[in-house]
């Protein structure tokens, strides 16, 4: 079972999501000291961080940053918990690299639904990026055929527009035969371009497609958009695969 940790100043609350989780079958450990979390995160190596906004000492914001920058939880799943409701703090959570946003008070049931559904994507990063020099040679081919998309091998799907090759079942992404690694934000956005090049998505289909915690914050889309850009554009400032459609929303070029 999934190991999670827990960051929270709150003893209560700790005690009550760490039982309830526990029950679950899930290995939990727990911090009410945000300036001890780095540490205690190299050492229990946990599969998902549940982080509160306010603690002494340092925010969940200053945090997340430290947490993102690190390589060894970079691909970990954070899933924010605040009593604040003001749209900023969420939005500034969702672009510093949160995966998804919890309000005070909030359900167990919910909490455990959320848990699940990031751990089964943060499952599939994480092993996409273990095996890539293993897996490069397997996606370095040119396709057989003008499809946009294939099952190569008759496997594996495997969506390709210009240089890029994107392959969902695994969350691998890879231009020019190298991997790039992106966040599992990043990668449900291209995903979605990629499946249908040309095809204009509003900014709402977007953020429909990223879950409930991102309906309505088109900044942080925005933000996304922005970060894909440098990774998979030679020229971010003048991209060839993410493409604007002023006043509508965005659509994958042909690179």
């Amino acid at each position: 079972m999934a190991t999670i940790f827990i960051v929270d100043d709150e003893p209560k609350l700790l005690e009550m999501i760490s039982s309830y989780l526990i029950h679950e079958g899930y290995t939990v450990f727990t911090e009410s000291d945000a300036t001890k979390v780095i540490d205690r995160i190299h050492a229990e190596q946990p599969d998902l961080i549940i982080l509160d906004v306010l603690m002494p000492g340092m925010n969940g914001f200053d945090l997340l940053k430290r947490i993102r920058q690190m390589h060894q939880t970079s691909l970990v799943p954070v899933l924010m918990l605040t009593a604040k409701s003001e749209e900023a703090d969420k939005v500034l959570g969702l672009e510093l690299g949160a995966d998804d946003y919890l309000t005070k008070p909030f359900g167990m049931r919910e909490l455990l639904a959320r848990i699940r559904a990031l751990l089964r994507r943060g499952q599939l990063l994480v092993k996409t990026h273990v095996g890539v020099g293993q897996n490069a040679s397997f996606v370095t081919g040119e396709p057989n055929n003008e499809d946009l998309r294939q099952k190569e091998g008759g496997q594996e799907e495997v969506l390709f527009v210009g240089a890029l090759r994107l392959y969902p079942e695994r969350l691998g992404l890879y231009k020019n035969g190298e991997p790039i690694n992106l966040t599992p934000t990043e990668f449900k956005i291209l995903e979605t371009l990629m499946r249908h090049p040309g095809r204009v998505y509003t900014r709402m289909q977007l953020l429909e497609k990223l879950g409930d915690a991102y309906i309505g914050y088109d900044r942080v889309l925005d933000t996304h958009i922005s970060n894909l850009r440098k990774k998979v554009e030679d020229t971010p400032q003048n991209p060839k695969y993410i493409l604007t459609v002023y006043g509508v929303g965005y659509k994958m070029g042909q690179g």
